[in-house]
């Protein structure tokens, strides 16, 4: 009986386009050692076919490629039964990519087979040894992006220029940033007449009249003039992740001129904010949960006028630093943050020890108006809060002990002369679902009835978890023989972290398994995860799950 003959299609990558001009490349030893492979299964009735599949200069962290496609496309129209690979990775490092291609392969009867590691999708051995190897390629791959993170990061504290848009007055010169002298007199411009004019608007409006362009000879824009005026690359600095670090380059405005635009910057919002805020108790204190203090704003509809809180990423044309809510309602979150506050003041078990010192009849006193009083606290909200940050899933209210203890003793006309705990907050966290609403499209919040905390996955957490097991295994297999193995296998500076994360792989089981599932404590982090230090799994589990 003869055997059916299979069309048998090679597929190459290369992630760099480095040695592509030789005559003998990466793409080329790949083919050739697919094609050897395939000529010695000929008895198997394997044919290979002349078209080729070369991805050259392409990331296997997707499946964005012009030759993968024509090949999936291929596979589509049935004209291919294997294709050959000289390792998997070549195909895709993601495990989600990888399960949508074995899932095109079956339903049009391909199969999938790599040279150098022996696997064949046709069998369910294969599809988990396959699972396996790719979970390990994808955790390759994320461990060289943390690298490539921490690179670059040492490079900013180094004051170097690590790329993207190179700010208006400079150019790139050797990877640096050198002064572009006709540009840069467009940039000290804006910084002075901003000082002269005290309004952005009107800036936009001199530069457009004098015809003063951007580098790509078009008009300057709001946005765009906020982000001139709040760049510390203009006075020789380099920011990273909230820090900033002295720059390699030269300035082109002095510091004193730069911290003037930056107060007068800080003014005009806060008498922007003073005129929309009559109403807004919340004003100057909430935020996103990206850092970005939230505005008040408002709009009308048929006479009727509507107020919200904004992310002042969204008004400053930032969109993409916005925290996970940009906007919501102002009455819905004052309700809530007010309610709150009027929980926290009927727990008397909570309000007693601030007024322990006082005499009973004045104890009393203050009690009986708390319980009496249903709206005063709004009054005081100002006074009361520091702080209250927005997220997509939860909201946090940071009260200040000063202003409860002076609050409660005005209530009875008492002043403070001296306040304890000075340095001392109260961080209310409360669990909640914001979700899209009738009011305009904007969010509206939803408090879960049940009180269960919504699941959520937190990456970070799962990845240390990881690596502990992992680490550990090389351990025990005597693939690394200490720390220090590890510490030059992974290309690391702090041999103490690895020692921390090693100390994870002793977590109780169901700590883990919550961090797994994504129902742990919304607060509990890496740092928290490393300060365990018994090894009880109860002790564990009533430290960080309560």
């Amino acid at each position: 009986m003869t055997k059916k003959k299979l069309r048998c299609a090679v597929y190459t990558r290369k992630s760099t386009e480095e040695g592509l001009e030789q005559d003998f490349n990466s793409l080329d030893a790949q083919r050739e050692a697919c094609e050897a492979y395939i000529k010695s299964q000929q008895h198997e009735g394997w044919n290979l076919i002349e078209k080729q599949y070369n991805d050259g200069g392409f990331s296997g962290g997707n499946l964005e490629r012009p030759a993968l496609k024509d090949l999936f496309n291929d596979i589509k129209n049935n004209k291919i039964d294997i294709v050959v690979v000289y390792k998997v990775d070549r195909l895709t490092r993601s495990l989600l990519d990888f399960a949508k291609i074995v899932e095109l392969f079956d339903s049009h009867n391909a199969s999938f087979v790599s040279v150098t590691q022996n696997f064949n999708t046709t069998t369910s051995m294969g599809r988990l040894t396959l699972n396996i190897l790719l979970s390990f390629a994808q955790f390759e791959r994320e461990v060289t992006g943390e690298r490539i993170r921490d690179k670059i990061a040492a490079s900013k504290k180094k004051g170097m220029w690590m790329g993207g848009r190179v700010p208006i007055g400079y150019t790139i010169q050797n990877k640096k940033l050198i002064i572009d002298k006709p540009n840069a007199e467009k940039v000290i411009k804006i910084f002075y007449k901003y000082l002269e004019l005290k309004s952005v608007p009107k800036l936009k409006d001199y530069l457009t009249e004098h015809n003063i362009k951007s580098n790509t000879d078009r008009n300057f824009e709001k946005g765009q003039l906020y982000h001139i005026l709040e760049n510390k690359v203009y006075i020789g600095k380099t920011v990273h992740k909230g820090n900033t670090y002295e720059g390699e380059h030269s300035k082109i405005i002095e510091e004193d001129i730069f911290n003037s635009v930056q107060n007068l910057l800080l003014e005009n919002s806060t008498e922007c904010q003073d005129k929309k805020s009559s109403n807004s108790i919340l004003v100057g204190k909430i935020f996103d949960d990206n850092g970005n203090r939230m505005s008040p704003s408002h709009s009308k509809t048929r006479n009727k006028k509507y107020r919200y809180y904004v992310s002042q990423a969204i008004t400053k044309f930032n969109k993409e630093k916005a925290g996970t809510i940009s906007k919501l309602p102002a009455e819905e979150i004052e309700k809530f943050v007010t309610s709150e506050l009027k929980f926290y003041f009927s727990d008397m078990s909570k309000i007693q020890p601030y007024i322990s010192d006082l005499p009973i009849e004045d104890q009393n006193q203050i009690i009986k108006i708390l319980k009496e009083n249903t709206i005063f606290y709004e009054k005081y909200v100002q006074n009361l809060l520091l702080k209250v940050t927005i997220s997509k899933n939860w909201i946090e209210i940071i009260l200040s002990r000063n202003k409860i203890k002076e609050f409660l003793y005005k209530l009875i006309n008492l002043n403070i002369e001296q306040i304890e705990d000075a340095n001392s907050n109260i961080e209310i966290k409360k669990n909640v679902k914001i979700t899209t609403g009738n009011t305009k499209g904007c969010k509206v919040l939803i408090i879960p009835k049940d009180g269960k905390i919504e699941k959520c996955i937190n990456d970070k957490l799962i990845k240390v978890i990881v690596r502990s097991f992992y680490w550990h295994k090389l351990l025990i297999t005597g693939k690394a023989k200490n720390t220090k193995d590890i510490q030059k296998f992974e290309n690391l500076k702090d041999n103490s972290y690895i020692k921390q994360v090693l100390n994870l792989r002793f977590l109780s089981p169901k700590i883990i398994e919550s961090i797994l599932s994504g129902s742990q404590p919304q607060n509990l982090t890496i740092s928290k995860l490393f300060k365990i230090k018994t090894l009880n799994w109860q002790e564990q589990e009533q430290i960080l799950l309560g």
